[in-house]
């Protein structure tokens, strides 16, 4: 890098060798000492300060966030009970109704594997949703195993 060989202040030639003249900047001893120990700093101070009075000025403009709305579905089977430890009401249940449509999983729901041949040659272990029927990756692909043995037990 190239050292200033005069003062950007006085214009009087600076005679310093070495580090010294890195350390000093583009001033002589002089204005170096009347401006202080910041002189040799003061663009990139400047430049500093403009951009931290451009970000704080973009953070307090920007729009804040709309409000966070949290709507439950008409057919939900959770309670619109509000949620206090301190409340001592009991919750409200789900309807029969509510259960028959397939809302709430029950545990006499009969659950089945995929049973499609893997590259490793065993049987898939994905559950699916009736028997017979394959996951998604084994698509029109016929079972390795009876469809008795399909069916998981819970």
């Amino acid at each position: 890098m190239h050292a200033a060989n005069f003062c950007v202040e006085c214009g009087e030639r600076l005679a310093r060798k070495g580090w010294r003249a890195r350390l000093r900047g583009n001033l002589c001893d002089p204005c170096a000492q009347r401006f202080g120990t910041f002189a040799s700093a003061r663009s990139i101070i400047v430049i500093a300060l403009i951009a931290a009075f451009a970000f704080a000025t973009g953070r307090y403009m920007r729009p804040s966030p709309p409000p966070l709305v949290i709507q439950r579905a008409a057919n939900s089977p959770l309670s619109d009970l509000p949620v206090n430890p301190n409340d001592t009401r009991p919750a409200k249940q789900p309807s029969a109704s509510s259960a028959n449509t397939g809302l709430n999983a029950t545990t006499d729901d009969a659950v089945y594997i995929c049973g499609a041949r893997t590259q490793k040659g065993t049987p898939c272990r994905r559950r699916v949703h009736a028997a017979g029927e394959r996951c998604f990756q084994h698509k029109g692909m016929a079972a390795m195993v009876p469809l008795e043995k399909l069916r998981v037990t819970p």
